[in-house]
């Protein structure tokens, strides 16, 4: 009998910590220059430095390993910003000694909006093919330097682990799968409201216009004027206002070429609770040069 409440005691024990043991391996989606300078030691932490080398070299966060952007999204014929093979991608994530207990903060730098789109294309890709405890330096590597924290110019090699790639397919669509969700789906423009009403176009981008029946929902405004976060209050409010407030309904975003609107899609589905958000990878630059797919205005 005693041995029976014994092992009930233990049953006990073991249910509540692995639940503790769950939540310590968890990060939030957008974490502090401080959370990072007080996790660096953590042992489940890898800080991915999407920079080009050189900047990497003359500088960075303590113990972060440099995968330069253009690792994670590559030229496909005339299309930028596309996926890699996943082989390549899963061979690139476990030089880095990501695996599926990893803590992974990426970093990047703010100098312009645009550049902020690197940490979270890269974020959405690690979330596609299976990383799930995934976060963004807010301010990048701008905010950690402007906040003198420490930095070194030592080359970090991190330790290769095995990653096999565990794929949620719904994160990239094609071209294919947005023709067929038009009017069924939101469809979210994350470019700018001169792109989105047909007034501007950027050079590589063969004609000005939008998905039919898109509504807008710039990527700029996701920020402050020093490349911060708005709070998540405000960023609901502006989610809301584009796309609605159900978080069950299926949103597909695009820009221009499937980089910038993982900024929303990021944001939607990792702080804001949408649980069937999609980014169009061709997005613009391939949409626009099919005659055939349905546009406006």
């Amino acid at each position: 009998m005693k041995k029976i409440k014994w092992l009930r005691a233990v049953l006990i024990m073991i249910l509540l910590i692995l639940p503790l043991a769950a939540m310590a391996k968890s990060i939030d989606p957008i974490v502090s220059t401080d959370w990072l300078a007080g996790n660096l030691k953590n042992a489940d932490l890898v800080v991915v430095d999407v920079r080009k080398v050189e900047e990497y070299k003359a500088g960075h966060i303590p113990g972060a390993v440099n995968v330069f952007y253009g690792s994670w999204a590559i030229k496909k014929g005339t299309l930028l910003n596309e996926l890699p093979p996943i082989d390549d991608l899963s061979d690139i994530i476990g030089e880095a000694g990501i695996d599926g207990n990893s803590l992974v903060v990426i970093v990047g730098k703010t100098d312009k909006v645009p550049d902020q789109f690197d940490m979270t294309r890269v974020a959405w890709t690690l979330k596609y093919v299976g990383v799930p405890n995934v976060a963004i330096l807010n301010g990048g590597q701008n905010q950690w330097v402007k906040e003198n924290k420490p930095l070194s110019q030592d080359m970090v090699r991190a330790k290769a682990k095995s990653f096999k790639a565990a794929i949620t397919a719904k994160l990239f669509v094609d071209k294919a799968y947005v023709q067929d969700r038009i009017g069924k789906a939101v469809i979210g423009d994350t470019r700018g409201p001169a792109f989105f009403e047909g007034k501007e176009k950027l050079a590589f981008v063969p004609k000005t216009g939008r998905i039919k029946g898109a509504v807008n929902l710039p990527v700029a405004l996701i920020y402050t004027p020093d490349g911060l976060y708005k709070s998540q209050a405000e960023l609901a409010s502006l989610a809301e206002k584009a796309v609605g407030g159900d978080l069950n309904k299926e949103i597909i975003l695009y820009c221009d070429t499937g980089k910038t609107c993982t900024s929303w899609a990021f944001v939607m589905t990792e702080l804001l609770g949408y649980k069937d958000v999609r980014a169009y990878d061709g997005s613009f630059m391939e949409w626009s040069a099919d005659s055939s797919a349905p546009m406006e205005p």
